[in-house]
């Protein structure tokens, strides 16, 4: 695995001030919900990156043989007890810094009672009273969006209420008709749970919520994995209330906010399209009671993908029945007085090392490396990172060997880089996951560099990335020589005698291309030409260059 990004990583680019952009652009709404205003709350748990279980010195693991890594507390062992493993604070503390929480001087556990199969104590352990982090925030602007989806005109700010730890529960395996089978690896691995207001009130701006807190966690490195491999589920609370008639049905509180309709909870969502998809479902569902004289009942909901509409799971729990009090085995965790030092000192000295956020990173890709915006946070979204990882991997391998020259034609590098990286490296994962990639950066370095400096042609570039992948050894200067790859250009004189030679076969679809304006087959006559050609002797840009000329198509004349 490659290094994690860090502001280093851009120790050439620009140095001027990092500025928040807003843009102006409206949300599109559905003619029947116009009437109806929708809020939704979302909760994020996501796995901490961590060596140890929260309460035990138990090894996290992830695909291991079951109940191989389970203490005595992990199951419930009678006079076994918790003990708290402090370096499990040291992703939460990153999170909590990336959304720009408060740390409160005392934070503590309690016990939240419920009783399931997966939860051998009887009882999860949480914060609930006095979470480690509190008053954060998250700014989701155009760029987090959907290039298909439209958001509102200016920086969407989004609170964070609290980011609390709690432990995990048992993987349930479900073996048909009626048997369930409970793996223990998983119970108290660390978990944070975000907690955000109850202040959105679009699907499309949810589910970009939950994609900018996945992409922030993977930024500091917090997380295991995204929620394409399960490492984050989210629950999302719904309620509607309609514009006309405030006071109807508009009395619940959630989180401090007041004059909200009777919120269902949707649990365990986990994909950004469902998130999407279960709010617009539960939405219509609470609009359509509403309209006919029902009620909406406080209850928790499920969706499955595919589906257009929710179903009820169970009667929603309130406070009183979680039986929520203070854990008397865990002691509170003090970060206040003299004794606490190093936690102090730690908390400083992660904020002062925490990676770049991805906002940071967006505007760096597109100023410095002259990426598009959607470019840059497909980097910033895919593979967990490691497409990231490996633009910046090979912009450094080109860098060196250029020198003065890589730092004149950054912009160009970075843009040429993007698009190998992404479009014909990318074209090769249609089917396969990104760690199936046997293209390391240098090699691909080595490839742009003998196509920049027109030692080959891209068409032949793209042949020795296939090679590679499908396990040619050799170096990039081995296979151009030992293949007589190397490109022999013709002159210009020939370029235009070819050129010529093909239109005068082909009148009538000159006329197409002349008269038409049937541009796109010009295509066809660089095909011809390339071809026609001797092996490497043609660059398929300078073919349709001289063929747009003879054609008269861009203001030259031959």
């Amino acid at each position: 695995m490659l290094a994690r990004t860090t502001r280093a990583s851009f120790a050439a680019a620009s140095k001027r001030p990092y500025i928040y952009h807003s843009y102006p652009i409206t949300l599109n709404k559905h003619a029947r919900t116009e009437k109806w205003e929708l809020t939704v709350g979302i909760e994020v748990h996501a796995e901490l990156n961590t060596a140890r279980k929260l309460f035990s010195k138990a090894t996290t693991s992830v695909g291991d043989a079951p109940n191989t890594h389970a203490a005595l507390f992990d199951v419930a062992f009678p006079g076994s007890q918790p003990i708290f493993q402090l370096d499990t604070l040291v992703p939460a503390l990153r999170a909590a810094l990336a959304f720009q929480c408060e740390i409160p001087p005392r934070s503590s556990f309690d016990r939240k009672h419920y009783f399931y199969q997966d939860q051998p104590n009887g009882y999860q352990i949480t914060q609930y009273y006095e979470p480690f982090a509190k008053n954060g925030r998250l700014v989701l602007y155009p760029y987090d969006f959907p290039p298909d989806k439209t958001p509102q005109h200016t920086p969407k700010y989004i609170g964070i209420k609290q980011i609390q730890m709690e432990q995990d529960t048992a993987k349930t395996i479900q073996q048909p008709p009626s048997t369930h089978l409970l793996d223990f690896n998983r119970v108290s691995h660390p978990l944070i749970e975000i907690i955000t207001m109850p202040e959105i009130h679009d699907p499309i701006v949810a589910a970009a919520t939950a994609r900018k807190i996945q992409m922030i966690l993977k930024a500091v490195n917090a997380c295991t994995t995204g929620m394409e491999l399960g490492g984050l589920r989210a629950d999302v609370n719904v309620s509607v209330r309609c514009h006309e008639e405030s006071s109807q049905g508009a009395n619940h509180s959630y989180h401090g906010v007041t004059g909200l309709g009777q919120r269902t909870e949707i649990k365990n969502l986990s994909s950004f399209k469902a998130v999407e998809d279960a709010i617009i479902a539960e939405r219509d569902r609470q609009i359509d009671i509403l309209e006919s004289g029902g009620i909406i009942e406080g209850e928790t909901r499920g969706w499955t993908l595919g589906s257009t509409t929710t179903k009820r799971l169970r009667s929603k729990e309130g406070e009183i029945d979680y039986r929520y009090m203070p854990d008397p085995d865990i002691a509170p965790i003090i970060v206040s007085d003299a004794s606490t030092l190093t936690i102090l000192s730690l908390i400083e000295h992660l904020r002062e090392t925490l990676p770049m956020l991805p906002d940071e990173l967006e505007h760096r890709l597109t100023s410095t490396y002259s990426l598009t915006a959607k470019d840059a946070m497909t980097l910033l979204t895919i593979d967990d990172g490691e497409r990231m990882e490996y633009f910046l991997a090979t912009i450094t391998k080109l860098s060196e060997e250029w020198g003065d020259e890589a730092s004149k034609t950054k912009s160009r590098l970075g843009k040429m880089v993007g698009d190998w990286v992404l479009m014909e490296l990318g074209s090769m994962f249609k089917q396969l996951p990104w760690d199936a990639n046997r293209v390391p950066p240098n090699y691909l370095a080595d490839v742009i560099s003998h196509v920049y400096r027109k030692v080959i042609t891209s068409p032949t570039g793209k042949r020795l990335l296939a090679m590679k992948f499908e396990g040619d050894e050799r170096s990039v200067a081995e296979i151009v020589k030992e293949e007589n790859l190397a490109l022999h250009p013709l002159s210009e004189e020939e370029y235009r005698e070819m050129a010529q030679t093909l239109l005068e076969r082909n009148p009538e679809m000159v006329m197409d291309i002349i008269r038409k304006g049937q541009t796109k087959k010009i295509s066809w006559f660089v095909g011809q030409m390339m071809a026609e050609a001797p092996k490497g002797s043609m660059e398929p840009n300078k073919a349709k260059e001289v063929l747009e000329a003879l054609l008269g198509l861009d203001g030259k004349v031959y």
